[in-house]
């Protein structure tokens, strides 16, 4: 993340929430101001991940050190060659700023390069001693918005799924299928940005759709995607 989108997300996630409850504290009292000064103190509330949700468990423990592999399957890589090694690098990069122990994905992509033939994702948790092996099943990825080569639109279907290790073997313990959507109001003209860099602001995009499958975010973090 640069230093700019450091400053931004700052603003965004304490500062203008800071002015925004400074300016109505005049008009609270009693148990609102209470409300007002923890928000102002402790920030806004946070979204607890689906993961956690879902398992009780929490990606964030200490001993927790997760494998994230991405499969594509042929048609999709007709078109996008790597997209698979990309998506894996980008959702570890994401895991990692938020406190989530990873394996370097360069590491897993070269084990993935001399073991072809592996087909379950247990066998990469036993090989880098993870703890959990977040498995992204990738069944649809396309840039443009659907009939039109003028509008840029990054739209992808993917399950997701967790294998909790234990030692060799591995159980599935959380599934979530998400339909991913970016821009989420209005495509964007080809005319506007470059094909590379509209790629590349969808896999960020992509990669904290199901990142916050694993960590907490805020409401408020999807207001830059919207256009």
């Amino acid at each position: 993340m640069t230093l700019l989108s450091r400053i931004r997300r700052l603003a965004r996630g304490v500062l203008l929430p800071l002015l925004l409850v400074t300016a109505m504290l005049p008009a609270l009292s009693g148990c609102n101001y209470v409300i007002a000064i923890a928000y102002l103190i402790h920030g806004p509330p946070s979204i607890q991940p689906d993961f956690e949700k879902t398992t009780g468990e929490s990606m964030t423990d200490y001993h927790t050190v997760v494998a994230v592999v991405c499969y594509a399957p042929t048609e999709v890589k007709w078109d996008f060659e790597a997209i698979d090694f990309e998506i894996a690098e980008y959702v570890t990069k994401q895991m990692f700023m938020h406190q989530i122990r990873v394996i370097d994905p360069d590491r897993i992509r070269d084990w993935l390069d001399k073991h072809s033939e592996w087909d379950k994702p247990e066998e990469i948790g036993a090989a880098f001693h993870a703890t959990h092996v977040v498995y992204i099943d990738l069944q649809g990825y396309h840039l443009y918005e659907k009939n039109s080569t003028q509008l840029f639109r990054g739209r992808a279907e993917a399950m997701v799924s967790v294998w909790k290790m234990d030692g060799e073997e591995g159980d599935k313990i959380y599934s979530k299928e998400l339909t991913s959507l970016f821009p989420l109001k209005v495509a964007r003209s080809v005319y506007e940005t470059s094909y590379y860099r509209f790629k590349k602001e969808y896999l960020v995009r992509l990669s904290e759709e199901i990142g916050r499958l694993f960590y907490p975010y805020y409401n408020g973090d999807d207001i830059k995607d919207a256009t």
